[in-house]
């Protein structure tokens, strides 16, 4: 029973077996059969693929080929191009050096005439020698004494000319004797403007002012361009001059040398440029002090400077700076009353004649100057533009104009302002001072004895004494075509060379 029962259980383990295995199979082949399919499938979409890239890496080196081709053509055109430029540079250098051999060529033609015309000219000047039977030296002194001979003529031909017309226009001459003598009745107002008086303490000082044979009051002439007198008051140096600010420095370098007692040309030279620092402190001083009068801030200190000038400066007799601080009090009021701009008004007023400070040095009006050197250094638009209208030769288009020129009018006005005789005298001055300085070479110049001389100190190095003849007979020509004055005017050109040197 036992090994039927085993028997029976091999079979059974073997018909399991055999059915398991017939079914493995079965399953097997279905399977080869999908991955057979899978794989062809796989195999056609790897050649569709394939077909497709090759195709792309063709179309891609075509376009390659293509753009090779193109640049190719470019490099060929660009190879063209610069060898044509290569060709263009190589003419032009050839063209250069053919432009330079001719110029080398020219050169040494022009050196050769050169030394031609040195050597003409040196055998002209041998052959004039030997037929005017002068040197070169000898031919100047001769052309000096013309010169000399030349102008002793022209002085007599002037003074026969003044006599001429004195006795054609005797009424003429009449009137002008009369007005002088006018003039001479208000001396007493010029000199209060134009004169100076220095006390002495002691009479001795006055030798050592005139110095040896005049050399220290002439030094001290020179230095200042004011006249000294010295005897014509007992117990006092008198300092005349038309213009205020040399007569002030004047005044302290003579208070200064009285002082010290030592009075020669090289301590006056010293003293008077202490006092032109002096009167320059001055200057800046009373320019802050009327600004801060009137309440104007913030005025640059070049305008402030040339302000402080004006203390100096005379307008008919008028102190300018004076005149110029009570207008802006009054331009103050009106504008405030007006509803105008109160410190423009101001501002405007007290500049207005800052051109008074400059028409010595600058051509044109004294209220054209005022505007052009307050929008120089940086005065308001507004401000300028009223200062340089205050007069008619401009029309005024803004309120603060009219009142600087309503201002004016009134300071201008009152009773005692102005002085004509001293105003006219001062402008004669000056024009007899801006006639000389119009000359090249000229250092400075001073009008002196009233207008009846002036004075023209020339640079040595710019003029010779040959130039400075023909210099002083061209100033005075210049005078007598430019200006009228009475009586004849005497023109003294002085040349003077210093030499220097210091022992160490």
């Amino acid at each position: 029973m036992e090994v039927v029962a085993i028997v029976l259980a091999v079979l059974g383990l073997g018909a399991g077996y055999g059915a398991s295995t017939v079914v493995s199979r079965k399953k097997i082949g279905s399977v080869e059969e999908k991955a057979e399919k899978e794989l062809s499938k796989a195999k056609k979409e790897a050649d569709k693929q394939l077909s497709q890239a090759r195709e792309e890496a063709a179309k891609i080196a075509d376009e390659a080929r293509k753009d090779e081709q193109t640049r190719r053509r470019e490099l060929k055109d660009l190879e063209g191009r610069l060898v044509q430029r290569e060709e263009a540079l190589d003419k032009k250098l050839d063209e250069l050096d053919k432009r330079g051999e001719k110029l080398r060529k020219s050169e040494d033609e022009v050196e050769s005439l050169k030394n031609e015309i040195r050597e003409i000219r040196t055998k002209q000047q041998e052959k004039l020698e030997k037929v005017a039977k002068l040197k070169k030296t000898e031919a100047a002194e001769k052309l000096m004494q013309m010169t000399e001979r030349d102008i002793k003529n022209d002085l007599m031909g002037l003074v026969s000319k003044l006599q001429n017309e004195a006795k054609d226009n005797a009424e003429e001459a009449a009137s002008l004797v009369i007005v002088q003598a006018m003039e001479r009745m208000a001396s007493e107002v010029t000199a209060e403007r134009t004169i100076t008086s220095v006390k002495l303490e002691d009479e001795e000082m006055k030798g050592r002012i005139i110095g040896k044979e005049g050399r220290n009051i002439q030094s001290l002439q020179r230095a200042t361009g004011v006249d000294i007198m010295v005897d014509d008051t007992p117990g006092y140096i008198v300092l005349s001059s038309f213009d205020p600010v040399r007569r002030e420095v004047a005044r302290q370098a003579l208070e200064l040398l009285l002082k010290d007692g030592r009075v020669h040309p090289g301590r006056i030279e010293e003293v008077v440029e202490k006092a032109q620092k002096n009167v320059e402190k001055d200057v800046v001083r009373a320019g802050e002090d009327a600004a801060r009068e009137v309440g104007v801030i913030g005025i640059p200190k070049e305008i402030l400077h040339l302000l402080g000038e004006l203390k100096y400066r005379t307008s008919y007799g008028q102190n300018v700076l004076k005149h110029s601080t009570e207008m802006a009090h009054m331009a103050g009021i009106m504008a405030e009353e007006l509803g105008a701009d109160v410190k423009t008004a101001k501002y405007a007023t007290l500049v207005h004649d800052l051109g008074k400070a400059l028409t010595h040095k600058m051509e044109g009006k004294h209220h054209h100057i005022s505007g052009e050197i307050l929008r120089k250094y940086g005065a308001p638009e507004e401000v300028a533009l009223a200062a340089e209208q205050h007069h008619d030769d401009m029309e005024a288009t803004t309120v603060e104009a009219l009142i600087v020129r309503v201002c004016d009018a009134i300071s201008a006005a009152r009773p005692g302002a102005r002085n004509i005789s001293a105003e006219n005298f001062a402008e004669r001055m000056k024009d007899l001072e801006n006639v000389a300085n119009s000359f090249a070479g000229i250092e400075k110049s001073y009008a002196i004895s009233a207008g009846r001389e002036v004075r023209v100190f020339v640079k040595p190095q710019s003029v010779d004494d040959l130039s400075a003849i023909k210099l002083a007979r061209d100033i005075a020509n210049k005078i007598e075509s430019s200006m009228q004055y009475p009586g004849t005017i005497k023109v003294n050109v002085i040349r003077e060379t210093r030499a220097i040197e210091f022992a160490k």
